[in-house]
């Protein structure tokens, strides 16, 4: 019996690019970056990369190599062509990952990142630099990008090619050797480029922190001709060493920015920045970063964590998520130990000491680093330094949140770091710490009073505060939706207790004066009747009707029992498909109002006034009505009977 040959791939292909592609390059392509000499970072990035992954599979693998392990990156340049190239010796690709690599973007979130453009250049490079797409930066100075590759441990080379037009050209090639060529033909206007002058200056700027060594060829001044000629020889442009293992003395800002532009596949300035070396039991450095802005993807389960894994300088992993906890899933940068084996896989990562040794070390890192812009935001001088930590809580806030519940050995240090909203200011700005707060707090208050609900103006609007803001006690609004898991797992801060004034009887303690408790206890024999009636009336769908202090303008308004989940945390989960417990309100009622004194008196209607405000306290906190046009037609007669 005989099989069939594997059918070969036709001798040229015209393919179109996925519609994304399409929409991406027409950005590009119109100058989208502001910086045209960018191109050539990103081009170089691509090209380190490739040479890192040849390293790391060769690991299990050494004939990738074939008997060729000095990696490099060449950088040439034709005038006459108008052609730059960039050449290295790295893992290559096949005809298949050309296709899926050049001619679509395989990536979770790609819907949710175009719909994020704004028209905004500046914002929206950003963008496009988070996202990764650097090759097809190549489009901003070149007319025609032209890649020859061959993929390490295969024979056949493919030659890829596109004008960036919508389509794309494919076919087999030759190359000597694995590695891949990225050809640029220059657009009129951008000649500027063919400069060795020109390129080694980009170069030293951007790509200084490559590892991989990045040459090109010498050149020296021609007497007869009067001018550069270039040399056969080839030179190294690039230092050539990891940036994190040079003594930060020997590093400027402006290097430690760049390095970061490379990680973390942006366009902007990080925030801030940690690097050090570890000695003890694990020998590991850690160059890690805060970014400025939070990517587009930052609630994707799937999103790739931004921790790069060297092991001895030998490049491991491009997202070790085991390094970094999840609620610092925002962190970039590079961790460079010296103790983990070579051929570590992501297995190994989540069961070993050494890595949880690691993680902790980083995380105490970057919360000391975090501890540092708040420090300056509160005692800089400098205006720039003082906004950096309201930068990073705009952008990250919500996401340092969740630590609140995952870590509980760094929960104090977290807790600190935590900004809200409050009644204090009235704006939608998260500025209030904890600490800020009880420095704040009344004589006799021994308690930190929050409101949860699902907008800021909810919060803010919400009937629960009418009692505060009689007293003038500070109350925090949370409307972030993980605000419920925060309060859920912080109880207290400084020895005061955190407590919601929309939950169990509220006790005011040393803030209540004994004539408002007389007054209370004389309201609830008042109107102890008319409490039974309405409980009667309103059936199961409470769990108890009381008189309320909490209330000075509102008629009514529902909590929780002491216990019981709150009624916010109850919508949230049901939203996100959770099963959520039924979970019975209370009612309460404001006998000062004139709707509740109606109701002493009201016979003919009295079902219709109570189902009327109960609903009312149910819009009021947030709560959807099981009948809305019921509940218009009841408004509408009971507004007819006025």
């Amino acid at each position: 019996m005989t099989t069939a040959a594997p059918e070969k791939a036709p001798a040229r292909e015209n393919l179109q690019f996925q519609a994304e592609v399409k929409q991406l390059l027409h950005l590009m392509i119109h100058s989208l970056y502001s910086n045209k000499e960018i191109f050539l970072r990103e081009l170089i990035s691509n090209a380190s990369d490739a040479c890192d992954k040849l390293r790391f599979e060769a690991l299990n693998n050494e004939a990738l190599y074939g008997g060729d392990s000095d990696l490099k990156i060449q950088v040439t340049y034709d005038k006459a062509a108008r052609t730059i190239t960039i050449s290295d010796n790295g893992i290559g690709m096949s005809r298949g990952e050309v296709i899926s690599n050049l001619g679509t973007i395989a990536k979770s979130g790609t819907r949710e990142f175009f719909s994020k453009l704004s028209g905004d250049q500046a914002k929206d490079a950003n963008l496009i630099g988070q996202f990764g797409v650097g090759f097809y930066s190549g489009f901003i100075v070149a007319q025609t990008l032209t890649v020859v590759t061959r993929r390490a441990g295969e024979a056949e080379a493919v030659r890829w090619e596109s004008s960036g037009e919508g389509d794309f050209t494919i076919e087999a090639a030759e190359r000597t050797g694995r590695g891949t060529d990225v050809i640029l033909t220059l657009r009129e206007g951008e000649d500027d480029f063919l400069s060795s002058w020109r390129l080694k200056s980009i170069l030293t700027k951007y790509s200084d922190h490559i590892t991989i060594p990045v040459l090109m060829k010498k050149e020296e001044w021609d007497k007869d001709k009067n001018e550069m000629v270039v040399q056969g020889e080839f030179e190294t442009v690039n230092q050539a060493k990891a940036l994190w293992t040079r003594a930060k003395n020997d590093i400027t800002e402006e290097q430690y920015h760049e390095f970061y532009k490379h990680v973390g596949h942006d366009y902007e300035d990080p925030l801030a920045y940690t690097h050090s070396r570890v000695e003890g039991r694990q020998e590991y450095t850690q160059l890690l970063y805060i970014p400025a802005r939070a990517p587009f993807d930052m609630w994707d389960r799937e999103r790739k964590h931004g921790i790069k894994l060297y092991v001895r300088r030998v490049f491991i992993m491009d997202d070790a998520e085991q390094l970094m906890p999840k609620y610092l899933r925002f962190v970039k940068g590079v961790i460079d130990s010296n103790d983990l084996p070579l051929n570590v896989s992501r297995e190994i990562l989540q069961e070993s000491r050494d890595v949880k040794a690691i993680r902790e070390g980083c995380t105490k890192r970057v919360l000391s680093t975090l501890e540092d812009l708040a420090e300056q935001a509160t005692s800089g001088e400098d205006d720039k330094q003082k906004a950096k930590y309201a930068t990073f809580w705009k952008e990250f806030g919500a996401v340092l949140k969740e630590g609140v519940g995952e870590d509980a050995g760094n929960k104090e240090r977290i807790a600190k770091l935590l900004r809200f909203a409050s009644t204090q200011a009235d704006t939608t700005d998260q500025t209030v710490s904890l600490a800020d707060y009880v420095a704040r707090t009344k004589e006799g208050q021994d308690k930190i009073y929050y409101v949860t609900a699902e907008t800021f103006l909810a919060a803010k609007n919400s009937p629960h505060l009418e009692v505060f803001r009689k007293k003038g006690i500070e109350v925090l609004l949370l409307s972030d939706r993980v605000d419920e898991w925060v309060v859920s797992n912080l109880t207290e801060f400084e020895g005061k207790a955190l407590v919601s004034v929309a939950k169990g009887g509220l006790d005011l303690g040393k803030l209540e004066d004994e004539a408002e408790k007389k007054e209370q206890e004389s309201a609830e024999g008042e109107y102890k009747d008319l409490l039974k009636k309405i409980q009667d009336t309103l059936g199961d769908k409470v769990k108890e009707v009381r008189v309320t202090h909490r209330l000075t303008e509102s008629p009514s308004c529902l909590v929780s029992d002491e216990q019981d989940m709150s009624a916010h945390l109850s919508r949230l989960l049901k939203a996100a498909g959770q099963n959520a417990p039924g979970v019975k309100p209370i009612l309460e009622i404001n006998p000062k109002h004139p709707l509740v004194q109606k109701l002493k008196y009201e016979e003919a209607h009295f079902a219709d006034w109570v189902s009327l405000l109960f609903d009312q306290a149910l819009l009021a906190e947030g709560g959807a009505l099981e009948d809305p046009a019921g509940f218009v037609k009841r408004m509408n007669q009971m507004l007819l009977a006025l």
